[in-house]
């Protein structure tokens, strides 16, 4: 049982599906619970996957799920249409589209087909109200006018997941009244930088992360990150804002719910 004196956390971005958690999932999910993380948002990164993913979500009451194509994986797989997302948007605890994004470190030979992807997924969240799930990494120029030009024809929401770009970008998806959510990276000691990114924006647009089983926070870094662990990132975000674990939770889980109204405490 969790301890009722831990602050609610919702971990708003993992991988459940991905081997090094399906296979310890219940051990996965009574951890969370036991330190204070109530939701999961449980992200589908390749569409042939979604039902798998979907599943998961229908199983466990604090699962919600998000689904889309990985912008590494773009040039790979047959392009989402619109009307693929907007129809599985329909399932009551799909959540958000994506992730999507760009991604010019490993892939910047598909950026045509990334731009094109992440087009796609800008007008399902325009058609649907669902939030944007963004993945950027070595794109912030292409990012931040794909992104300005797609909310001045129709205004959407977003969150910048484990955001670790630049302070150019951050004020450009502040500045649209997006999210930027906190990941174990913001919790490396030479994250600086980072942190001070983070600390600038209004803690009204903070959210957490783990990206499971990637990432994980100190004390646990370089070793299988897990939903439990969105704690450690938490409490740094707590002290980087000047706030008592208990409100930062609070605080993080209100934008959690204003963000992703559909898995709304």
């Amino acid at each position: 049982m969790p301890d009722t004196t831990t602050p609610a956390l919702v971990d708003s971005h993992c991988h459940l599906d991905f081997p090094e958690l399906i296979e310890d999932l219940p051990g996965v999910l009574e951890r969370a619970e036991t330190a204070g993380v109530t939701r999961m948002v449980t992200i589908c990164t390749d569409l042939r996957k979604e039902p798998t993913i979907r599943a998961l979500a229908e199983n466990h009451a604090s699962l919600f799920y998000a689904a889309g194509t990985h912008p590494m994986s773009a040039a790979r797989h047959p392009l989402a249409t619109v009307e693929q997302l907007v129809e599985i948007s329909k399932h009551p605890k799909m959540v958000g589209i994506g992730e999507t994004g760009l991604d010019y470190h490993y892939t910047a030979d598909s950026a045509d087909v990334q731009k094109e992807s992440l087009s796609i997924h800008i007008e399902a969240a325009q058609r649907t109200g669902l939030p944007l799930i963004i993945h950027a990494r070595d794109a912030d120029k292409d990012m931040a006018r794909i992104l300005s030009d797609g909310h001045a024809q129709t205004p959407f929401n977003c969150v910048m997941h484990c955001f670790s770009s630049t302070r150019e970008l951050a004020q450009t998806a502040l500045e649209l009244g997006f999210y930027l959510s906190m990941s174990g990276i913001a919790a490396f000691p030479r994250s600086k930088e980072l942190r001070d990114i983070f600390a600038a924006a209004p803690i009204e647009r903070i959210l957490v992360e783990t990206d499971a089983p990637y990432l994980a926070p100190p004390p646990h870094r370089g070793k299988r990150n897990e939903p439990a662990f969105v704690a450690h990132t938490a409490a740094v975000g707590a002290e980087l804002f000047g706030m008592t674990p208990e409100d930062f939770a609070r605080q993080t889980s209100a934008n959690f719910d204003r963000l992703f109204t559909k898995a709304a405490a």
